[in-house]
């Protein structure tokens, strides 16, 4: 049941905003598209949608807007991180009213020095026990200070039976959480199309893609080859996956994404300032980058 919440692919999906403001008419358009799709479901209030630059008032009227809208079989998971265990626990429980069916949480930073494992440990487990709903870890230390959820720490939270399991953005540490985790109902989810496919291999059970914001059908469809025993295929579709996401994801992060998914028909909008759009230039080589591509 924990790992079926998990398993496929799930865009971390982009904010919407005209002239500074949240854009709910294209948030709902861009569900009523994706409920189409065979994404496993969505995670709101991500790095690229930029839960770190809106308020608590429109954090909960977005997770209330994908919930009304998104078909019954999406699961939604949202992030409800906040630096103190108390914010966390109060978005984690409004969230979970409005009927979210996971939450995700990304570690506690501004006081980096702080933050020892036994810092993790407690928040995790306080915010696991006031929760709801299940929890999944968010660990992507290029946005949280460099602050990395240790194997330590992942071995003292694992076992608590309200912690599901983690979306890893990390760099090269996929396969030794999967190993410390193989034995326990803790599953760990790729959390970027660089190296989805690897920790499918290594016992991954889904995929946090940015790139499903604009290319839904492509990233889901590399997960169900994988789990058709459809290597060769797959094989080849993760090549030109990993080479696109450079391009996009990998070129100017959500600017670029945000872009991406406006060129092949989604609503997005620039990011919320102070995070520039893309300019001319950047427009040009990133629509030039998809139309080589062969998803286009």
């Amino acid at each position: 049941m924990k790992k079926d919440l998990l398993t496929g692919v799930f865009p971390p999906m982009v904010t919407p905003f005209i002239d500074e403001e949240v854009d709910y008419k294209g948030l709902i358009s861009n569900i009523k598209k994706l409920n189409k799709s065979e994404l496993k479901g969505y995670f709101i209030l991500g790095t690229n949608g930029e839960f770190k630059s809106l308020t608590t008032d429109e954090k909960l009227k977005i997770i209330q807007t994908v919930v009304d809208e998104s078909s019954d079989e999406k699961v939604i998971m949202a992030g409800t991180a906040a630096e103190s265990t108390k914010e966390t626990i109060d978005t984690t429980i409004e969230a979970a009213k409005l009927g979210v069916d996971l939450v995700s949480i990304l570690m506690p930073h501004f006081f980096r020095k702080y933050i020892t494992n036994q810092v993790m440990i407690d928040y995790i487990i306080d915010v696991a026990n006031a929760s709801p709903v299940p929890i999944v870890l968010y660990n992507n230390p290029s946005v949280a200070a460099d602050i990395l959820i240790t194997t330590d720490v992942i071995k003292e939270v694992a076992d608590h039976p309200n912690v599901i399991g983690m979306k890893d953005s990390s760099k090269g540490n996929y396969k030794k959480y999967i190993e410390i985790t193989q034995d326990k109902e803790f599953f760990i989810v790729a959390g970027s199309a660089s190296f989805f496919y690897e920790s499918l291999q290594a016992g991954a059970v889904g995929g946090v893609l940015s790139l499903a914001n604009v290319f839904p059908k492509e990233c889901s469809q590399l997960y169900n080859l994988f789990n058709n025993n459809e290597f060769d295929e797959a094989f080849e579709l993760n090549k030109k996956l990993v080479e696109l996401n450079k391009k996009v994801s990998g070129f100017k992060g959500v600017a670029a994404v945000k872009k991406a998914a406006e060129l092949v028909g989604f609503s997005a909008g620039p990011p919320r300032l102070p995070i520039k759009k893309l300019n001319v230039q950047e427009t040009k080589i990133l629509k030039n980058n998809l139309l080589t591509s062969d998803f286009y």
